[in-house]
């Protein structure tokens, strides 16, 4: 998604700052928020007002971003030294830093090959590690969840995003934030079906829902706990 403007509004005694971003993948008007801010997101060529979408679902947009303001005031503060812990798949792993061939995750623990943090960093080498775990973990779940729900999707990439965990573009196009791995699997689980149900249905809709609620009946807990839980989920202070 490509920047496009900047804005924002009062709401009672809170000033909410707002970027607007067009998508190619987009098919309607939206409003993301998060712990990284406020996102207007119009689908390419759309001639809606982002400052009128805005006063529109002001209430809501004032409800969920102090949400996430206390979220951003509970992030914690990563020294990247051993010992530290870091999530992974829902359990807290302490930092290690060993004579190993290879970097990886065992039982309790990240084990970072010094040779390797050595050439780069300790932050640098411990998110490879991550990426890497979550591209095996992902994909796993993609191809078992793509095989019950009898659909077909595209490549998976890892990314950066700022303000969604993952997304599905047109072209079947399977993006994930890479620190989804941090959350635990039934919560990583609902998101793969979450995008997976795109496939079938874009928008969502009341079918939409139903299809993702067939393959994760408790899926609105998984839903709250990434609401609850997104400081958790933060690698450095420059996710925020």
């Amino acid at each position: 998604m490509r920047i496009e403007a900047t804005g924002s509004i009062q709401v009672f005694d809170e000033t909410i700052e707002y970027e607007v971003r067009r998508s190619d993948d987009a098919t309607q008007p939206r409003i993301d928020v998060d712990i990284h801010g406020v996102v207007v997101v119009l689908p390419t060529g759309s001639d809606v007002d982002p400052h009128g979408l805005v006063e529109e679902n002001s209430r809501w947009l004032l409800k969920k971003w102090r949400v996430f303001q206390g979220h951003r005031n509970r992030a914690p503060s990563r020294s990247f030294e051993e010992g530290e812990v870091f999530p992974y798949r829902g359990e807290d792993l302490q930092l290690a830093i060993d004579d190993v061939e290879q970097s990886h995750v065992e039982p309790g623990a990240f084990v970072l090959a010094s040779n390797a943090v050595d050439g780069t960093s300790v932050r640098s080498e411990l998110e490879a590690l991550y990426r890497r775990e979550a591209r095996s973990l992902f994909q796993s779940r993609i191809d078992y969840f793509a095989a019950e729900m009898a659909v077909e999707p595209g490549k998976l990439e890892l990314r950066n995003q700022r303000t969604r965990w993952a997304s599905c573009s047109p072209q079947k196009t399977l993006s994930f934030n890479w620190r989804l791995v941090m959350a635990p699997d039934d919560v990583i689980d609902y998101v793969v079906v979450h995008e997976l149900a795109h496939l079938r249905e874009k928008n969502h809709t009341r079918n939409f829902w139903s299809i993702v609620g067939n393959h994760v009946p408790d899926y609105e807990s998984h839903v709250d706990w990434l609401t609850e839980n997104s400081s958790r989920l933060i690698f450095t202070e420059d996710d925020l």
